[in-house]
């Protein structure tokens, strides 16, 4: 009788999950099919023509905006722009850009590329390639203009501060490295920098590093993984990997299916175990980056120090389409030795009506032990053992660095100083005066919520020309309260600055050399390292 009603619910359970599956099958199938239905009549009767690839492209790009901002659609261009991203590994003139109306806009500039060698700075506007006005094209079209194979020749017109310079140059075969600065601090003390996690380049580019400073004498290592926004998974494992031995966990990732979970351990014999090593990070240190302090942190292999990261503990994974196209999906969480997710926002409860995304921050943070016992948290980003750094930003301060103002200031400050010596150059008061003005009467990309809501109630007045001097006046106020806003972050705002500017001129080479001497936290890095009582009471229960 037993065996019988067993055999019954579970003939119900098995029914149960059939039917589910099928209701399931059968919604999505059906919003599949009125979207097809939708889009046959939209292309047949809409007054004007469409372009079916770019509608198709922009709805599904929105739909998935809304789950969160790691899971994206990649047409045949975006899978080629995302590879070249991952590798650091393309044929082109050696800049990075964003798109205007007017062009193509330099961010910055590889030194010894052909862009380099041709004399393109950042802040040039590439107005034309091979004759073809940029302005005439849509924005999607404009990262083909300056790719193809290698030795591939360019004639291009640029705009450089208002005038005209006509540019030729022969595409290069372009290879970043990750790690573009390695060096001896002191005479017992490494520092190397790591800027991404691209495949398989990261881990090689920072155990060569590591190698060669031993040879020189290092006995002990800052590790900086600031600004690094992250990349490969592996790559994270890898350079773990080089600190703790085989066989141990670094990082286990958690999703909806068994094949999205997994366990991650290191696999090779470690280069060195027992060297102190200051891991450097702040809130642009992401992903990646996260593991890696994060495991370290765990392990009590090395000493955190500087801000709190970004908190992104959520791993994608690409899903190939038809006709070259791919998805990027988020497919799992991952979490640290102890057990700790750091992912911040929680988008899963995102609020329908505001868009608002909450965060795992402000709500309950739950208690880990590393291995020596000390206590570690979750719910956003990787706490370092020593803080360092700055004030909180002002929500003014993001919007700021959000926007092309301290890029357009840069680049106005550049070209009217073109011989400024950057050994020991620094961002003096009346340098950040200049800011402030230049944000007060210049600028334009830098607006704030108010003055957006008032522009606009301004504009839709009839015969606003009556209020026109009223209209400025309270404009000119709103951005002083605005500036005075970042004023708060001041002392960040001039590193910022200061940073963008000796870049600007010694490539980022010579800016991470400027740093070795000049900044803060490098120096109470160096200071700890020195004190080996306090490094291993940090470490310690």
């Amino acid at each position: 009788m037993k065996n019988k009603k067993a055999l019954f619910f579970g003939s119900l359970i098995v029914i149960s999950v059939f039917f589910s599956f099928q209701s399931k099958f059968f919604e999505i199938a059906k919003q599949i099919e009125i979207y097809n239905n939708l889009f046959k009549e939209l292309n047949i009767n809409y007054i004007d023509e469409i372009n079916p690839g770019e509608l198709t492209d922009k709805a599904i790009k929105n739909t998935l905006k809304n789950l969160d901002p790691y899971t994206n659609f990649y047409n045949e261009q975006d899978v080629e722009d995302a590879r070249i991203r991952r590798e650091g590994e393309y044929g082109g003139i050696g800049i990075s850009v964003f798109y205007t109306k007017k062009g193509i806009s330099v961010l910055e500039v590889y030194k010894g590329f052909s862009a380099d060698k041709a004399g393109l700075k950042a802040g040039d506007i590439i107005t034309t390639v091979n004759g073809q006005k940029l302005i005439e094209l849509a924005k999607n079209q404009y990262s083909q203009m300056l790719k193809g194979t290698p030795n591939k020749e360019l004639s291009l017109i640029i705009d450089r501060n208002g005038t005209l310079k006509n540019i030729d140059l022969k595409l290069d075969k372009v290879i970043l490295n990750p790690v573009p600065f390695y060096n001896m601090i002191d005479a017992e003390t490494g520092y190397i920098i790591l800027t991404k996690f691209t495949n398989q380049k990261a881990t090689q580019e920072v155990a060569k590093a590591f190698n060669e400073l031993k040879e020189k004498g290092m006995k002990k290592l800052v590790f900086d993984l600031r600004n690094n926004p992250g990349g490969s998974l592996f790559d994270a494992v890898n350079i773990t990997n080089i600190f703790i031995p085989k066989g141990l966990k670094v990082v286990d990732t958690r999703g909806k299916t068994k094949k999205n979970s997994n366990i991650y351990k290191t696999r090779r014999d470690p280069l060195d175990t027992e060297i102190p090593v200051v891991v450097l990070i702040n809130d642009r240190s992401a992903s990646a980056s996260e593991i890696v302090s994060g495991a370290l942190q765990d392990y009590d292999r090395a000493v955190i120090m500087g801000e709190r990261s970004f908190g992104k503990g959520l791993v994608q994974r690409y899903f190939k389409l038809n006709y070259g196209t791919q998805m990027k999906a988020t497919i799992s969480k991952y979490y640290t030795p102890s057990g700790r997710c750091i992912q911040e926002l929680d988008y899963t409860n995102r609020d329908a009506k505001t868009g608002q995304v909450p965060k795992f921050s402000e709500g309950t943070v739950n208690q880990f032990k590393t291995k020596n016992g000390r206590t570690v948290y979750d719910g956003g980003g990787v706490n370092p053992d020593i803080k360092t750094g700055f004030s909180k930003k002002s929500v003014e301060t993001k919007k700021l660095l959000k926007s092309k103002a301290i890029f357009n200031f840069v680049t106005d400050f550049t070209n009217k100083n073109e011989n400024l010596i950057t050994d020991n150059f620094s961002f003096k008061t009346e340098n950040f005066t200049d800011f402030k003005n230049y944000l007060l009467y210049k600028d334009t990309s830098f607006v704030s919520k108010e003055e957006k809501l008032f522009k606009k109630a301004y504009h839709s007045v009839k015969n606003n020309n009556d209020i026109s001097t009223e209209y400025k006046a309270i404009i000119q106020k709103l951005k002083k309260e605005k500036v005075a806003q970042i004023v708060i972050n001041k002392s960040f705002l001039s590193k910022e600055i200061q940073n963008q500017i000796i870049k600007r001129y010694v490539y980022k080479e010579g800016l991470f050399k400027h740093q070795l001497k000049n900044d803060e936290t490098i120096s109470k890095a160096v200071s700890l390292l020195n004190n080996q009582k306090k490094y291993t009471s940090i470490l310690t229960k």
